[in-house]
């Protein structure tokens, strides 16, 4: 019966186990609102909408916010 005569190293076996792990292309979408790319259940990062509502305020409403109370 064949024994091994070394331990395997780390290396060697996470290359082993790892060696048919892909990593997948993420999935893109676009914007309904403004056509700009965004990540699927995520909201835009350019408008904020998510679902055809706004759900999060763009940083350049919140810029604007900022320089009037100054």
């Amino acid at each position: 019966m064949a024994v091994p005569k070394k331990r395997p190293s780390h290396a060697r076996t996470f290359r082993r186990k790892r060696a048919n792990e892909k990593r997948e292309l993420v999935t893109v979408g676009v914007c309904p609102t403004c056509e700009s790319p965004v990540l699927p259940h995520h909201a835009c990062p350019s408008c904020g909408h998510y679902k055809g509502k706004e759900v999060k305020p763009v940083l350049e409403k919140e810029k604007k916010a900022k320089k009037e109370k100054k």
